[in-house]
């Protein structure tokens, strides 16, 4: 929960937004390209974590509303799960396109003129990332944070445009080339921030464990969470030929 002084600093700069677009963690609707290689309960608490140590990260940065848009079936486990650290919004519309969409409908609309959208499972980020999207979006009509793999971390923008999303491709290697036609076809100036990687697939995963084992503190629930899941690990690295 933020202190006093947080509070009316974050009051003091009412323009800028950072909403983690997330999910209940449900078994089979999380993380879902990890299920091949390992434990559903494994992969659900891993989301969970994942989620927690998000929302630390974004709460952690000062001079902002944080803020958690997920699909309208999850908003009442999600509200049970964060408490009252954050705002929990329902979007309107299916899937992870139309949520991007109602996003920055909803808070540009609510008077947010600075609106980043951010994924649930990057807690490794250094928060001078997220500050710095925010500056970049000063200048810019749009910020992207790439990810190596063809999609993106984060998405910012100033207003809400429709198209913007339009067969966005999410989860696909085409979805950044697929955002940036659209924001040239709009003549909407974009500004990037550093290249990272979020947590889809194995390979990925054994990158994190790599990261915590040097830096726990990064995102301390999520290595827990390695420790607990240590042997599932040692398996799935074996079989990756990663440890």
């Amino acid at each position: 929960m933020e202190s006093a002084s947080q509070t009316a600093e974050s009051l003091s700069h009412p323009n800028r937004t950072l909403v983690v677009m997330a999910k209940a963690p449900k078994p089979g609707r999380v993380k879902t390209r990890l299920m091949d290689s390992l434990p559903s309960a494994a992969v659900t608490a891993l989301y969970r974590c994942l989620l927690e140590d998000t929302l630390a990260l974004a709460t952690s940065l000062t001079s902002l509303e944080v803020a958690v848009v997920c699909p309208e079936p999850d908003q009442a486990e999600l509200a049970e799960l964060i408490g009252n650290r954050v705002q929990v919004v329902a979007q309107k519309g299916e899937g992870l396109a139309a949520g991007l969409l109602f996003v920055f409908r909803h808070f540009t609309a609510a008077g947010r003129h600075h609106v980043i959208a951010f994924n649930s499972d990057s807690p490794h980020l250094a928060p001078s990332v997220l500050e710095s999207a925010f500056e970049i979006l000063a200048t810019h009509d749009v910020v992207v944070g790439p990810t190596h793999d063809g999609g993106y971390y984060l998405v910012g923008a100033k207003a809400a445009h429709p198209t913007l999303f339009e067969s966005d491709g999410l989860g696909t290697r085409s979805a950044l080339d697929r955002l940036l036609a659209r924001t040239k076809a709009l003549e909407l100036s974009t500004g990037f921030t550093e290249p990272f990687y979020d947590i889809d697939v194995s390979s990925d995963l054994m990158l994190l464990a790599r990261e915590l084992r040097l830096a726990p503190g990064k995102a301390p629930r999520t290595a827990g969470w390695f420790g607990e899941w240590q042997q599932a690990l040692t398996q799935l690295g074996r079989s990756a030929g990663a440890l």
